[in-house]
């Protein structure tokens, strides 16, 4: 009798713990952590769950262990191309794991408040800050914070686990390129001021020239903000210099594009009259004319290893290193080739 009544009634965890011939709490682990019970102990419980019809509730679930299943991206400007692949792995990982990537553009009027409500725990389980000039003070963990991890930028005074990649190794890859070709003359179109990566890849530009015995000249070290528009400002103040670098390395793609678009628009020409060194490798620089030389970031690879370091941090397995660097590589295009100044 007691079977045709669970046809009538929703299956409940002791239905299938009664048909299993196990305890609830066996049923509960072999369902939640299907990798702490034994195997012959998983089939039974899984065969009975699917004689009963069981399902779980996952709010009712999640509500027990105070849960929310979602983990907050903290991303400045959004509008940036560079983001989406990081976004792409980082969603892959963690929808896998059941969780869901909500994100927050940390650019932008009335953002303060919108950030302020993802800082605890009851909104996220977990965040991954892009954004490395947050204040610091209001991310210190705590028992209310979520976990946290930073990824791509970071903040020096904030203990969290870091996935990066190294900067001024990328830049010096690509000042090494431009004086393989023969390039003495190279000027740098910088990242904003404040930006950790901006800084890093200036440090990086200055630290290869220096090596190489190349001049470091601050006239050639261009204001910019990593956006097309300050590519084409860089254009012009490199236009306008009456003794100009034969070569540029732009801190960001976008700017790189700004900068061929300008220059091309004014009567020169990319390489021959300057070769231009991007980084990032976003999509759209193979499609430019000239295609864009630049610095490529496994951007996947840097959204995966932040899920899979998250995930390890909000399930308490082993610790995570402190710091992942990610190898950088130059991909070589038309927007270089050989100095021809005398």
């Amino acid at each position: 009798m007691e079977g045709h009544g669970m046809e009538r009634f929703t299956p409940r965890i002791r239905d299938v713990a009664r048909v299993a011939g196990v305890s609830t709490a066996t049923v509960s682990r072999a369902l939640s952590k299907p990798d702490v019970v034994s195997a012959d102990t998983l089939k039974t419980v899984l065969a009975a769950v699917a004689e009963t019809g069981y399902t779980i509730n996952h709010a009712a679930r999640n509500l027990r262990q105070q849960r929310t299943m979602s983990v907050v991206a903290l991303v400045p400007n959004l509008a940036n191309p560079f983001f989406s692949r990081i976004l792409a792995g980082m969603s892959a990982v963690l929808t896998q794991a059941g969780y869901n990537l909500l994100v927050v553009d940390t650019e932008g009027p009335g953002v303060d408040r919108h950030i302020a409500r993802t800082l605890d725990r009851s909104r996220a389980d977990g965040l991954i800050v892009f954004d490395g000039l947050l204040p610091p003070e209001d991310l210190q963990p705590d028992r209310l914070r979520p976990p946290l991890v930073m990824a791509c930028e970071w903040i020096e005074d904030l203990a969290a686990p870091r996935i990066r990649i190294d900067n001024a190794a990328g830049a010096g890859l690509a000042v090494a390129h431009l004086a393989r070709l023969g390039h003495r003359r190279i000027g740098h179109l910088l990242g904003p001021e404040a930006n950790v990566l901006a800084r890093s890849r200036a440090d990086g530009v200055r630290q290869e020239l220096a090596a190489r015995g190349l001049p470091v000249r601050p006239e050639w070290f261009l204001p910019g903000d990593y956006s097309l528009e300050s590519g084409r400002r860089g254009a012009r103040d490199w236009i306008a210099m009456d003794d100009r670098p034969t070569a540029m390395f732009c801190a960001s793609d976008q700017m790189a594009c700004g900068f061929i678009g300008e220059v091309q628009r004014r009567g020169f020409r990319v390489p021959q009259d300057v070769s231009v060194v991007g980084f990032d490798n976003i999509d759209l620089v193979d499609h430019i004319t000239p295609a864009l030389t630049t610095i490529r970031q496994p951007r996947w690879s840097i959204g995966e290893a932040a899920a899979k370091v998250m995930l390890s941090l909000m399930t308490d397995t082993d610790a995570p290193p402190p710091d992942t660097v990610l190898p950088v590589e130059l991909i070589e295009r038309e927007s270089t080739s050989a100095c021809a100044a005398i």
